[in-house]
């Protein structure tokens, strides 16, 4: 007989406004506990200096994480020039330093470098694997060690503000698997000044944005009331960007149960990957093939 899970059935996404200094992972227990929900994760992790937007997906609306997860994020960060970190951010320790700082124009002209499809190699101190184990990892042992580059989205990139000759504030529309961190770093390599991030925060995350997200706070004050219920936002907005296709009754039930049902579609291509919806509500993620959606994955509301 499986083991009854402890905590409220519940679903839905909660936007927090993550402060610096705590992780991504004490913020998703923080939203578990308060709500006392069965099951939480987050889309995207933060790094525990960074703040911003941290959608976190409760019961059934953990199986739309993947699609927050591929959606573009926007990221305001600050990057100190004339200096260069062994983390790629403030946090580490200064390992390269420089005179030289670039002018705005220059700062502006080397920022095309980075927008469109390019590569990106990794911070050493980042949670990407190398021979099974976490680059972090074998940073803070003093291993050598390469991270191969990877791909990486960058709609856009622009200067947002200069305060002074050594910080130049940028903002920043990527998709999965950018490292703010990464881009400061190559940046002041290209500038020959080097740099590093002095603070990051991220704006939006595909539909949830930071300027509505609830305050690690005033989830503190809210915690075991039902008024913390009320920001709950549906599963439904984080499949926002798939397309929707509505089932027939009869092909609601047979989704339900695993199986391809009916569905009417408008715009949908054959084989395109949409969700279902029925009566306001989604029933299940799939492709669409001939009048039908074959799930891939079935929520159970």
């Amino acid at each position: 007989m499986a083991r009854k899970r402890k905590g409220r059935d519940i679903s839905g996404w909660l936007v927090v406004d993550k402060p610096a200094g705590v992780t991504s992972t004490a913020v998703v227990n923080k939203v578990k506990w308060a709500l006392q929900a069965q099951k939480a994760g987050h889309a995207g992790t933060l790094d525990p200096e960074a703040t911003g937007v941290l959608a976190v997906a409760l019961g059934e609306a953990t199986k739309t994480v993947p699609y927050i997860t591929d959606a573009l994020k926007a990221y305001e960060f600050c990057v100190r020039l004339g200096q260069a970190t062994n983390t790629d951010d403030i946090e580490g320790e200064v390992v390269a330093q420089s005179d030289a700082r670039p002018t705005d124009d220059e700062i502006k002209a080397a920022l095309g470098r980075f927008v469109g499809d390019i590569m990106q190699v990794p911070p050493k101190f980042s949670a990407v694997k190398i021979d099974g184990q976490r680059a972090y990892a074998l940073a803070r042992e003093g291993e050598e060690f390469e991270v191969a580059a990877r791909p990486l989205w960058v709609e856009e990139l622009i200067m947002a503000g200069r305060p002074d000759a050594d910080h130049v504030v940028l903002e920043m529309t990527c998709g999965k698997g950018g490292y703010v961190r990464a881009i400061a770093r190559d940046l002041g390599e290209v500038l020959g000044c080097h740099g590093h991030v002095a603070w990051l925060r991220r704006i939006w995350s595909g539909p949830f944005e930071a300027q509505d997200g609830l305050s690690l706070d005033e989830i503190d004050r809210l915690a075991h009331d039902p008024a913390l219920d009320a920001y709950l936002r549906p599963l439904e907005e984080g499949l926002a960007d798939l397309p929707m296709v509505t089932a027939t009754p009869e092909g609601a039930a047979r989704l339900r149960n695993g199986n391809p049902g009916m569905v009417i579609a408008r715009e949908v291509e054959y084989g395109e990957e949409c969700w279902a919806s029925f009566e306001g509500r989604a029933v299940a993620v799939g492709r669409y093939k001939a009048g039908e959606l074959h799930p891939s994955r079935v929520f159970n509301t």
